[in-house]
């Protein structure tokens, strides 16, 4: 760690609808799912099989806003879409990964919209909090640990410091929501965030307990849609490792709080 400088919180980010456009908060309230409202919306095809922009590139060009009891969606040349938070839905069982789970349909104008937007028939779910995903038993720190729709864990960090290693090795550097983090750290050297095991951010306590393997997401320009090599060509040059090419760590809550920008990271393990 550099001397003198302490690490502290600069970028919070949830991301209410999988491979969707993320939101930056100043204040991240934390609970038994993770962050509050991330990825607790995910679209998924006509048979539920949960949907990416690993595939459909285009996906991560859909802007999302959280207003009081709504979420609202923009697509370019279509009109906003509201979908309100409380609204009763039948129950869908969809698919994400090797997880099979009961979800909530937002319904048919929901569908229509995303449909229209993505070209291909398919529909918006929920996960509502009486649903429990639990996290891979391998990697869990308690039998009670849960997620959302996001990948395998609720909490992913990152510290600038890797990013800045990274791009250095890059033609074209790359922003930080290439990898779309829910916290960014900085203070620390370039990958500090894989030597550490358990930290305290604010009020909350975060298990790292696995190094994030990187995907062609990572690939997708969040701007345009677009894909390229880069930059998980160059991290294959040195960050590849028997269970992929790793890049940021996943976190598991260890109590529910709220973690703020500008909070120091203290390292405890």
């Amino acid at each position: 760690m550099k001397d003198n400088k302490e690490v502290t919180v600069s970028g919070l980010t949830i991301y209410p609808v999988k491979s969707l456009q993320g939101i930056t908060l100043k204040t991240m309230k934390i609970g038994e799912k993770g962050p509050e409202m991330d990825r607790r919306f995910m679209v998924v095809d006509a048979s539920g099989r949960f949907l990416t922009m690993r595939t459909l590139h285009r996906m991560c060009l859909i802007g999302t806003e959280l207003l009081p009891g709504k979420l609202l969606l923009r697509a370019r040349k279509l009109p906003p879409l509201i979908v309100k938070l409380d609204r009763p839905g039948s129950q869908k069982q969809v698919t994400v990964w090797k997880d099979t789970v009961l979800a909530t349909d937002m319904g048919q104008e929901a569908s229509e919209w995303f449909t229209e937007a993505l070209g291909q028939e398919v529909h918006l779910v929920f996960i509502p909090d009486d649903v429990i995903r639990l996290v891979d038993p391998q990697y869990a720190t308690t039998p009670q640990d849960q997620v959302s729709f996001a990948d395998a864990y609720p909490i992913h960090l990152i510290s600038e410091a890797s990013l800045g290693d990274l791009n250095f090795r890059l033609k074209t550097p790359v922003p930080m929501n290439r990898f779309r983090p829910n916290i960014v750290v900085s203070g620390c050297e370039p990958y500090e965030e894989d030597t550490w095991k358990k930290i305290r951010i604010g009020n909350v306590i975060l298990s790292i307990v696995k190094p994030c393997s990187r995907c062609v997401a990572t690939t997708v320009d969040q701007a345009s849609g677009e894909r390229s090599d880069e930059p998980l060509a160059t991290l294959a040059k040195y960050r590849k490792q028997e269970k992929g090419i790793m890049f940021g760590q996943n976190c598991i809550q260890q109590n529910a709080g709220s973690i703020a920008l500008g909070d120091e990271v203290e390292i405890l393990e």
